[in-house]
């Protein structure tokens, strides 16, 4: 089974103020440290239909943030989302549309494409989360190491980043159980599911089920 970790095998960006990011981008962590910089152009130029509700905080229509949730900017929010009770959204956020921020989830540092669900107690920093993908309750992306040294992503080859810190990166249609932690610099391929509890570390194929870190299966 293939390990694919190329944006192009991984996402199929159709979110405008996002697709010349992952259309040159080869590698998905490879956007990490632009997503910044691109939230304040995003900010300066402003985006048709959404509105800057606090200073960096842009937001589409339709979306719903609760009262107790925290947003610091920069942050572009996409149409429809909805952020819940107690979210906090630490700064360098861009979601698509549709998207669920839920109760006590905390994102920094990241990226949503379409219809991501992140609903309860989560933590999503330094990651790529694909359209369509979800993270189950508890489920958290570690972003660095113990040692802080650059990360290594270790797939059909090792890759190295040049980045002390990098979450999860999650394919379109990938769903991680419950109370799952994905270690640093873990990629989930498109349309693979991980059953709850586990800890992961490395690139898992599209198309597949991860009944643990030695147990993994073709979807049938």
């Amino acid at each position: 089974m293939t390990k694919c970790v190329k944006t192009a095998e991984l996402f199929d960006c159709t979110t405008p103020y996002l697709q010349e990011l992952f259309d040159t981008s080869e590698y998905p962590w490879q956007m990490l440290p632009k997503i910044k910089e691109l939230c304040r152009a995003l900010l300066a130029a402003g985006l048709e239909g959404f509105t800057e509700i606090a200073e960096g905080v842009l937001v589409g229509e339709g979306v719903s943030i609760h009262p107790s949730a925290v947003i610091v900017g920069p942050a572009i929010i996409g149409p429809g989302t909805e952020i819940r009770p107690g979210a906090y959204l630490r700064g360098n956020v861009i979601t698509g549309k549709n998207c669920v921020i839920g109760n006590s989830t905390e994102l920094k540092n990241c990226i949503l494409l379409e219809k991501v669900q992140a609903p309860h107690y989560n933590y999503v920093g330094d990651s790529i989360l694909g359209n369509f993908s979800h993270m189950g309750a508890g489920s958290i992306c570690s972003n660095l190491k113990s040692d802080g040294t650059n990360i290594v992503i270790r797939g059909d080859r090792d890759y190295e980043t040049g980045l002390r810190k990098i979450g999860g990166i999650l394919g379109d249609h990938a769903d991680v159980g419950c109370s799952c932690v994905l270690n640093p610099g873990t990629v989930i391929g498109k349309n693979t599911s991980v059953y709850p509890l586990n800890a992961l570390r490395g690139v898992f194929p599209a198309g597949c089920i991860v009944k643990s870190m030695d147990n993994v299966v073709k979807r049938v």
